[in-house]
């Protein structure tokens, strides 16, 4: 059995198999509806932190699909709190056909898969997003009409989104950029524990200090939140030191003319994106936001179907 925890754990023909059938069951959408592939099937949602994108958009996939899905907040399940992790997985799949989870800790999601019976989906944990990953593949590859040799420049915090970006752009093969103020860079383990997976790849990594270096020659411009839940109380030390890290106009002329600029949401505009970027010409943002309902529902075939 199969799960979705991070996207080092698929091959890059696995991963091109979804976004093929992402494409798929998008086009299959608009021109009528998704077959009900999932139908009597149903998807146990489990929440740590609040959402809209990530419990919209499966919830709503798993409807197009035929199936249905249970929201279950922090009230009703307390993961590892009021319950031991392995009995709520093991309990859950007596229930469910799948169970997509929003965590904190991402071994809390690792935990989930190794005592459950059906597939686990992690919609989001602290060191990683393979799905928001997922959605911004779909959202490049539709606009350029290609991803391999396309240059990827993340500006910001070496967070869960940069990691899964990295992975992405390894396994499909576009060159990487990413530029973060000091003590926020990709952590060094995980660049360890990715090095395999990047030397395969053969793509060109840069990590660096200066973001018009980075996004020099970029085609995708990507940023995140400087301060993602739970790091409330670092919002004043964070916003000093990420200021210079801007996504703004001034920023988009260092790169080439057709760029793109891609943000995973939820954005505080006139922090990492200025308005005038986030609605101008360049922004997929909100296309990429729909693109997570398409990209889901490929590994929810893939997996439960």
């Amino acid at each position: 059995m199969k799960h979705f925890l991070e996207l080092s754990e698929w091959s890059a023909k696995e991963l091109r198999e979804l976004l093929d059938l992402a494409v798929h069951l998008k086009r299959e959408w608009r021109s009528g509806g998704n077959r009900p592939v999932l139908a009597g099937k149903i998807l146990g949602m489990v929440f740590q932190k609040p959402s809209l994108r990530t419990r919209v958009s499966f919830e709503v996939g798993m409807k197009h699909l035929g199936g249905d899905a249970i929201m279950l907040g922090p009230s009703e399940i307390g993961l590892g709190k009021r319950e031991s992790i392995g009995d709520v997985a093991r309990v859950l799949s007596g229930y469910v056909q799948g169970i997509m989870a929003r965590v904190f800790d991402h071994q809390h999601v690792v935990e989930l898969a190794q005592y459950a019976s059906v597939p686990v989906i992690n919609g989001l944990s602290d060191d990683r997003h393979p799905c928001q990953a997922m959605a911004d593949m779909l959202t490049i590859y539709e606009h350029f009409g290609r991803l391999e040799g396309l240059k990827f420049a993340f500006i910001g915090d070496g967070n869960n989104v940069a990691q899964s970006s990295l992975l992405a752009c390894a396994q499909f093969g576009l060159d990487y950029a990413i530029a973060s103020p000091e003590g926020y860079e990709l952590p060094s383990h995980f660049l360890d524990k990715a090095a395999p997976l990047i030397q395969k790849s053969g793509i060109n990594i840069q990590t660096l200090r200066d973001p018009i270096e980075a996004v020099q020659n970029a085609d995708v411009i990507y940023t995140d939140t400087w301060v993602s839940m739970g790091q409330e109380e670092e919002v004043k030390t964070r916003e000093a030191k990420f200021a210079p890290y801007q996504v703004n106009a001034q920023l988009l002329t260092h790169a080439k003319p057709h760029v793109v600029v891609l943000h995973c949401l939820p954005a505080h505009r006139g922090q990492e994106i200025a308005d005038e970027v986030a609605d101008g010409k360049h922004s997929l943002i909100f296309p990429q936001a729909e693109n997570r309902l398409h990209a889901q529902k490929a590994i929810l075939v893939k997996l439960m179907g």
